[in-house]
């Protein structure tokens, strides 16, 4: 007979289970106030072009591929080597990871692990499991800034979304100001750190040790030393791949639609709910955010409201759900692969 202590209580396995309830939650609250559109989009699904359904998850394909390669630059720096399509397998599982615990925390996290278990310098590691995330980011505020200036020429946004895409184009460019400040000074950032470690050990009620949280600092500092003499340059081609072509999946699928929007509208229903998308960090992987909000952008771009549903619901099945299943299975792949080998 089983032992009932080692057994996890109905407490543990519900916390264990929570996340993927919540992203089922929103999917549901998603879709179902959309049930009478999506009736209304058959005949929007009925003339699809196909062969541009193809070209938006080869462009899908690409833009993970892109994210591989910053991968493989970031190695590369640190005379490591990585293959882009193993760097591409290493952001998808990570980020499915990341859905299910801790976010992108969890994400960067399962990314170092990865890198660091077949005895990658910590240095690329540290590297590997934070630059890709900032790299992207801060590719997604110029486009959401092009997609702003597009509005504000057509005088299409009203105040309180100016004041609101302000207010998140602000608090993204004190965060990054913040953190190149940091890197360039180290005390401070290490001051800082310790003030909101020591605040949230506080808060949980549990012991705090301020040398792992120093030591952990000197070591981010470290790793991005390696970045000097413009050696960002190619991470950061990875990154502008990687968006790139996430854009392009959206464009051939409206395409494949039969509606064919112009640059300025595709950056600014594309950047500034993903903001949008990234500041809700409550809500895994920006569920329910970036899709409704890409709608209402588009509706109000003029784009028929049952052609942007159809779209927006088919982007984010290629380039959010799709991948994120595919992720687990990455995640049992790379766990039993040999990923890094020594450069020169």
């Amino acid at each position: 007979m089983l032992n009932q202590e080692n057994q996890p209580s109905p407490k543990i396995r519900l916390w264990r289970y929570l996340p993927i309830l919540i992203i089922l939650g929103l999917a549901v609250h998603l879709l179902v106030p959309q049930i009478t559109t999506l009736e209304n989009s058959w005949s929007v699904i009925q003339r699809l072009t196909w062969w541009s359904v193809v070209l938006a998850v080869l462009a899908q394909i690409l833009s993970y591929l892109g994210s591989g390669f910053t991968l493989h630059a970031i190695l590369g720096i640190n005379q490591e080597k990585l293959s882009t399509l193993t760097g591409g397998l290493i952001t998808m599982a990570s980020a499915s990871i990341g859905l299910v615990a801790g976010g992108w925390v969890g994400a960067a996290a399962a990314t170092y692990g990865w890198i660091r278990r077949e005895g990658s310098n910590n240095n690329a590691a540290t590297l590997a499991g934070t630059l890709p995330a900032m790299l992207n980011n801060g590719v997604l505020v110029v486009v959401a800034l092009i997609g702003t200036v597009y509005l504000l020429a057509l005088h299409d946004l009203s105040q309180t979304q100016l004041i609101g895409f302000g207010v998140i184009l602000l608090a993204l460019a004190l965060i990054s100001a913040g953190i190149v400040t940091g890197l360039r000074s180290p005390k401070a950032i290490t001051k800082i750190a310790v003030f909101l470690a020591e605040r949230w050990a506080a808060l949980l009620h549990k012991p705090y040790d301020p040398a792992k949280t120093i030591a952990a600092v000197e070591q981010f500092v470290h790793a991005w030393d390696a970045l000097k003499n413009g050696k960002w340059r190619l991470p950061l081609l990875g990154a502008i791949a990687n968006i790139g072509f996430d854009m392009l999946t959206l464009y051939f699928l409206f395409i494949a639609a039969g509606h064919n929007v112009s640059p300025g509208v595709l950056f600014a229903g594309y950047g500034l709910p993903f903001l949008l998308g990234k500041m809700a960090f409550m809500f895994p992987g920006g569920v329910g955010v970036i899709e409704g909000s890409m709608v209402a952008m588009y509706d109000n771009l003029q784009v028929p409201n049952g052609v942007s549903v159809v779209v927006i619901l088919g982007y984010r099945l290629i380039s959010f759900w799709l991948p994120s299943i595919l992720g687990f299975a990455a995640a049992a792949y790379l766990s039993r692969k040999p990923l890094i080998t020594k450069g020169r």
